[in-house]
């Protein structure tokens, strides 16, 4: 006879942590859990702490992924408006800088229905220091923002008598 690790049966004798049989040709398991696999490990399975740590990893990483992606997002925004914004005043600018410089003056605007969240605002006025110069301060706002929403250029224009 041969001895054998098995599940309790009739016969069986407690060794350590092992239930043996002596027995033969009975099919080797190791005692545990009811119902686990042949081969398995008694308490073969993750704790809760092991568990719980997972998890918090787990957690954490998304939390920096959403982070991420939430500023992502607005870099793109911010990216867009800068653009657009820079090119409505640049191509304003232009406008006024090619208009003659006594013939310009403080007005309100928008730029159509191509833009029809942005406005522009020309505010012009004459440099104390310097008689001759005219400084001509161009806004363009967008409507829709509620920080960061607008862009400033300033032109300093000379103005013969």
């Amino acid at each position: 006879m041969s001895v054998l690790e098995a599940r309790p049966q009739g016969g069986a004798s407690r060794k350590g942590n092992r239930l043996f049989c002596i027995a033969p040709l009975i099919p080797a398991r190791k005692a545990g859990i009811a119902g686990s696999a042949p081969g398995q490990q008694p308490g073969a399975g993750f704790t809760l702490l092991e568990v719980m740590i997972a998890v918090a990893i787990l957690a954490i990483t998304l939390v920096t992924v959403y982070q991420s992606q939430s500023q992502s997002i607005a870099m793109v925004s911010n990216s867009r408006f800068l653009t657009t914004v820079s090119l409505l005043a640049q191509g304003r600018m232009a406008q006024i800088d090619a208009a003659d410089p006594r013939g310009v003056v403080s007005a309100k605007g928008n730029f159509g229905e191509e833009f029809p969240d942005y406005a522009w605002q020309v505010e012009v006025g004459d440099v104390k220091e310097i008689p001759l110069l005219k400084r001509i301060a161009l806004t363009v706002t967008n409507n829709r923002m509620t920080t960061h929403n607008s862009y400033r250029l300033v032109l300093y224009k000379v103005v013969l008598p």
